[in-house]
């Protein structure tokens, strides 16, 4: 199964910017991690700051993949166009977060992912991320 990880603004800091919400480990660590516990899996890794860049590799991927877990960051809040690619392409995305976004500042509790997503994880930590995978082998 090919399933892609794709994180959006901010998330490169993960690791070091506020540790109490994010965690202290990083995906530079965290990625080879997941890469060792589904050697049966192909798992690539795409972060930017960019609303652009998360588009065209929505789009790059989104036909040849089995499945996305997108966490779109910050632009999960705002981007309708991040979630009208969602809806354009052909691969099942799940949404995920680390921090619970509905316990958090209010304009944290809108999502414009949330709709045309298949699963929806948020406020487990970076873990999030290996539950989110389990979903997709278990039910994609």
């Amino acid at each position: 199964m090919k399933i892609a990880i794709i994180n959006g603004p901010n998330l490169n800091l993960v690791g070091i910017r506020e540790p109490e919400i994010y965690g202290d480990v990083s995906f530079d660590e965290y990625i080879p991690q997941l890469r060792l516990q589904y050697p049966d899996h192909f798992i690539s890794y795409f972060q930017s700051n960019h609303e652009g860049a998360i588009i065209d590799e929505l789009q790059r991927i989104g036909y040849g993949y089995n499945a996305i877990i997108l966490n779109a960051g910050g632009l999960t809040h705002t981007s309708i166009v991040i979630g009208d690619c969602v809806k354009a392409i052909s691969a099942p995305v799940v949404e995920v977060h680390i921090s619970n976004i509905q316990e958090r500042e209010k304009y944290r509790n809108h999502s414009y992912v949330t709709a045309p997503s298949v699963h929806f994880i948020h406020g487990k930590g970076i873990s999030g991320y290996q539950i989110a995978i389990d979903w997709v082998v278990k039910n994609l």
